[in-house]
């Protein structure tokens, strides 16, 4: 079938078009004019292509019997247009001059003749009427049709391989800055423009300052004719099982005022807002992975082990978000959520712990219930007092609540297979955090071009109270039992309040000089107490002091800092130094005898980033920065933490500063003119030195955890990724090969000797997908990943894994009014242990009808129709080899019904084909 799909296109490809594009003055040629044919009846794009460094083009299309116009746009430059009444050969139209726009600053262009794709500067921007979605499509199918953007299975976007870390509406978060709400909910006809720039922080935004980040930032223009009206869409299903879902989002635009709610609930594991026009709520093929970490970083009550998102979740939200300008100058944008979630799990985990002498085996199973709630506001306020000054604040305050409860029992054998420990837990824990935080920046401009002054002010301010009851019984084999029933009350505070002053000073047209300072002041505290049950008044009144203690740590960081920037047309660079001057003091209390450490750090201050702009769509980016961290005060101070009867932590006072280097490059190369392009990425985190944990383990498999200093640890990764897109008449192909790998080397010690583990990932995927006009889609992907790591000074001497996954999604629009959707998956875990299941298949499968003219769609989904849908995963760290199954979702069936209304400037809008479920 692809041999005859690429057959197709390559006999679409019959006919070139060439010429060449130059300044009518200068006769300098114009690299990046967009060149494009346009049909002379309605003005509809029917193919284009990017001039290159030398102004030249190659448009390859298919034979064209109605005339046509063929169009030069360039910023700056009025738009050339030729009429040709046909084109059935190839042809060279020679030279094209094009004359400099002398009316306008900018560049006008009428609306009907907007070119499909321009690079302006460092932005670039696609023209949304030149590029033909199904009826009704949300933005990310629109997204998913523009040259160089790739929208992965997880929904991480990236745009010629930069991911897309923020996406604005009219250049104002939708909710969230992350836009998955606005990609999946906002209809793609409503949409003007998309342009796509590198992201930048505020102050970088304000000072127009180079982006310090090789990420990317996607903005959706509104049209004008749309930014008028009310629209949105409610759904409810209910299924087998007790499965239900519901969702609802209505927008009101009028100008600049906006005004979104949504609301949703349901038990099928979707945690957040989803609007994913097939298959909302059922992906494919994700439950099964392997997992690569250098430490385990799960939160530890006990012996109970928690962790987050996995089972099965019943969750509700609702969220608002406005903005608006409230008078001249002052813009407002906020967004209030509310959402609570119940998770039930139960859990089942083998784990082998690395030893020098004999590894341990230990067994465990346990049964989690958890949930959680919580509120979050956000406003963002900016006021541009004059053409020169700007103040932007933006306050924010969170409320979480929590509960959790359940049981677990866990064994522990030697190599040999002997008892060491069991443990027997059960706990019932609340928790509330409350955090507040604030920003405010203010940037001032001067006369003099360039000169600019900028300020920021922050604060972060949390308390957490929780509240736990345990029973435990912890037996050994050497040693007494330990038995347990107790109450827990911890408190934990943070405030934390930063400001930082630079000041930039043009020398020269391209390079500025900068002086700045920064500076944080800091406090923690940690107020734990613990009481055991009193059998005789039958409360938890008799205070243990053995699991009590309190610890405080208070730190001023002064960061006093110079550098340049330089901003040519061809490159950019920024580099900041200065030195950083600590004083931490870290208190504790325990067992009536307090303790104290001060220490003192100087150390460097150093950042550097630049690009270099080869072509306008190749470029390299390179960034340096000096790392550094500090202990904690609970890795500090030599006091014995007890909570867990299996592992007792100890701090230790000669902990020194981590001392590293990070370095980072990503190259890009995307040609528009044969849809194609690639890019190379990679980095490295080298450590001078780095803290490490430090455990031991006595007769029973008991552990004493503290932490030391070890040299020469890294962590780096390696990339790369090519794609390809070729659109002929109804044929549309999209494919790609990704390819990306980590290695790592860690180092800790473990009974006193030092391990070593060189640990590799590599992770090579394809991926493919073809489009048949707006009546079939079917996108096929495979992935492996392998994982290795080989040990020094433990028993075993290497361990690896190797995941295979294949994924294929098809989507049929016909017949009319009708989408029949599938979503197949294959995986295959090669060594996890016996007990877990290796492989498995998930498919999933959906029909959806349109009706009452296309406002209404009805739909029948089945989920894990083969009813195999496993949770198995393998986690290979440093000390542990892990392997755990959790609770899934199985086979379901679900019947929903959505209504759709959309309203714009007072009008409703006629009916379309529907092809949109939910």
């Amino acid at each position: 079938m692809f041999l005859c799909c690429f057959s197709i296109a390559a006999q679409s490809q019959n006919i070139s078009i060439k010429g060449k594009i130059l300044d009518g003055k200068t006769q300098v040629p114009l690299e990046a004019a967009t060149v494009y044919l346009s049909s002379v009846a309605d003005s509809t794009v029917v193919d284009y292509t990017i001039t290159d460094k030398n102004g030249a083009f190659v448009m390859n299309t298919r034979r064209i019997i109605k005339p046509v116009s063929l169009k030069v746009s360039y910023v700056g430059y009025q738009t050339y247009q030729q009429e040709v009444k046909s084109i059935l050969e190839n042809e060279d139209f020679g030279i094209l001059r094009m004359e400099e726009n002398q009316n306008t600053i900018g560049e006008v262009v009428i609306k009907s003749e907007a070119p499909p794709i321009r690079i302006k500067q460092d932005t670039l921007e696609f023209n949304v009427s030149s590029f033909k979605v199904r009826p009704d499509s949300n933005v990310e199918t629109l997204l998913k049709q523009l040259p160089g953007v790739e929208i992965a299975t997880d929904g991480k976007i990236t745009v010629n391989g930069k991911e897309v870390n923020q996406v604005l509406v009219n250049g104002q978060p939708f909710f969230d800055k992350d836009g998955k709400i606005a990609l999946q909910s906002l209809p793609s006809e409503i949409i003007n423009k998309i342009q796509i720039s590198n992201t930048k922080t505020l102050k970088e935004e304000l000072t127009h300052a180079a982006a310090s980040s090789n990420n990317a930032s996607i903005n959706l223009t509104v049209d004008e004719d749309k930014n008028k009206g009310l629209f949105g869409k409610f759904m409810g299903g209910f299924g087998t099982d007790d499965r239900y879902e519901s969702s609802a989002l209505v927008n009101y635009f009028k100008n600049k005022r906006k005004i979104s709610v949504l609301a949703s609930s349901n038990n099928i594991n979707s945690v957040g807002f989803s609007m994913d026009e097939i298959f909302d709520n059922m992906g494919g093929g994700r439950n099964l992975s392997v997992n690569f970490n250098r430490e385990d970083h799960s939160l530890s009550i006990g012996s109970l082990h928690i962790r987050g998102g996995k089972g099965i979740i019943q969750s509700n939200m609702v969220g608002l978000n406005y903005a608006d300008q409230w008078f001249k100058d002052f813009d407002a944008n906020g967004s209030y959520f509310f959402s609570s979630s119940n998770a039930k799990n139960i859990n089942r985990t083998r784990q082998i712990t690395l030893l020098p002498a004999g590894n341990l085996s230990t067994l465990s199973d346990s049964d989690l219930k958890d949930e959680r709630s919580g509120h979050n506001y956000s406003m963002t306020f900016e006021y541009k007092i004059d053409p020169t000054a700007t103040l932007v604040v933006t306050p924010k305050f969170n409320t979480a609540s929590g509960k959790n409860w359940g049981n677990s029992h866990q064994s522990t054998y030697n190599e040999n297979g002997q008892f060491l420990n069991n443990n027997t837990f059960q706990v019932a824990e609340e928790s509330d955090i409350y955090t507040f935080n604030n920003t405010i920046n203010f940037t001032k401009s001067f006369k003099q071009k360039g000169k600019s002054l900028s300020v920021m002010l922050e604060n972060i301010n949390s308390n957490e109270d929780a509240n736990a009851e345990n029973q435990s019984l912890t037996q050994f084999s050497e040693g007494l039992d330990d038995l347990r029933d107790q109450r827990r009350n911890n408190r934990n505070i943070k405030d934390s309040y930063a400001s930082e002053v630079e000041l930039l000073q043009p020398v020269g047209d391209s390079l500025k000089v900068k002086l700045g300072v920064y500076g944080r002041w800091e406090k923690s505290s940690e107020d734990r107490h613990t009481y055991d049950f009193d059998p005789i008044s039958q409360t938890y009144s008799d205070i243990n002091e053995l699991l009590s203690n309190f610890f405080s740590s208070s730190m001023f960081i002064l960061t006093p800092k110079s550098g340049f920037s330089i901003q040519k047309k061809k490159f950019n660079v920024d580099v900041s130094i200065g030195t950083t001057i600590t004083e931490m003091q870290n208190d504790s209390y325990y067992l009536g005898n307090k303790a104290n450490i001060d220490k003192k750090y100087v150390f460097p201050y150093i950042t550097a980033y630049g690009g270099y702009n080869f072509a306008k769509t190749k470029s390299i980016w390179i960034r340096y920065e000096y790392l550094a961290a500090f202990p904690s005060a609970t890795q500090l101070l030599p006091v014995e933490n007890l909570a867990d009867p299996l592992n007792t932590f100890i701090g230790n006072p000669n902990l020194k500063l981590d001392d590293g280097h990070s370095v980072n490059v990503n190259f890009s190369d995307y040609d528009y003119a044969t849809r194609s392009g690639f890019n190379i990425f990679g980095g490295v985190e080298f450590y001078n030195m780095e803290r490490v944990s430090t455990t031991v383990y006595d007769s029973s498999g008991k552990r004493t955890t503290s932490y030391d200093n070890v040299s020469g640890t890294y962590r780096s990764y390696l990339g790369a990724h090519w794609n390809k897109s070729i659109k002929k008449e109804a044929h549309n192909f999209r494919y790609g090969f990704g390819f990306s790998s980590n290695i790592i080397k860690a180092k800790g010690f473990t009974n006193g000797e030092m391990y070593i583990a060189n640990s590799v990932r590599a992770n090579p995927n394809v991926t493919f997908t073809y489009e048949y006009g707006e009546l079939l889609t079917i996108s096929p992907s495979y992935t492996v990943t392998y994982d290795e790591s080989k040990y020094t000074n433990y028993l075993i001497n290497s361990a690896s894994n190797v995941l295979h996954s294949f994924n294929l999604q098809t989507t049929n629009y016909w017949p009319k009014n009708w989408v029949f959707g599938n979503d197949f998956a294959y995986t295959y875990n090669s060594n996890i242990a016996d007990g877990f299941k290796k492989d498995f298949y998930l498919w999933n499968s959906s029909l959806a009808y349109s009706f009452f003219k296309k406002k209404f769609t009805a739909k029948v989904k089945v989920y894990d129709i083969l009813n195999q849908n496993r949770s198995a995963t393998r986690t290979i760290t440093p000390t542990t080899i892990r392997d755990e199954q959790n609770t899934v979702l199985k086979r379901y069936a679900m019947f929903s019904l959505t209504y759709k209304i959309e309203r714009f400037a007072g009008k409703e809008k006629p009916s379309r084909e529907e092809y949109m479920m939910f």
